[in-house]
């Protein structure tokens, strides 16, 4: 204590749980603002991950099915997940082998930029599909 008293500086207790105790002799002010300041960078850095949405249908017409995959590769290039929802709608229910072919299409075209994270599955009236960025 005393020679960080003539120092100027503080004591700083690192381990206080092993025998003996460590410390260390530094300008505690200007260790927490060091390290308040490291944490300000990492946060800015990081890359929050959103999930947007595609809605499809299963009779959806070629043109409207390439534009939708336009928005999916803007969305992967981004590095956001894609949900892809397709939606049947009355007697649609019953063809739910035509939503299937519709994300199996989806999943092949996607295939070189993304890996599947939620294989398709029926939920209620809409079959879902999570693609995350490879």
């Amino acid at each position: 204590m005393r020679q960080a008293f003539d120092a100027g500086l503080d004591l700083v207790e690192v381990q206080p749980n092993v025998d003996p105790p460590v410390c260390k002799i530094l300008d505690y002010g200007k260790f927490k603002y060091e390290t308040q300041k490291r944490a300000n960078i990492a946060r800015k850095k990081q890359k929050i991950v959103d999930v947007k949405e595609i809605k499809l249908r299963p009779n959806i017409d070629e043109h409207d099915y390439q534009v939708k995959m336009k928005n999916v590769r803007k969305f992967i290039d981004a590095g956001d997940k894609v949900k892809v929802t397709l939606r049947f709608r009355g007697r649609e229910m019953a063809h739910q082998e035509l939503g299937a072919q519709v994300l199996s299409r989806v999943r092949e075209e996607m295939e070189s930029l993304t890996k599947v994270e939620a294989m398709p599955k029926l939920e209620g009236r809409q079959m879902v599909m999570v693609l995350a960025p490879a």
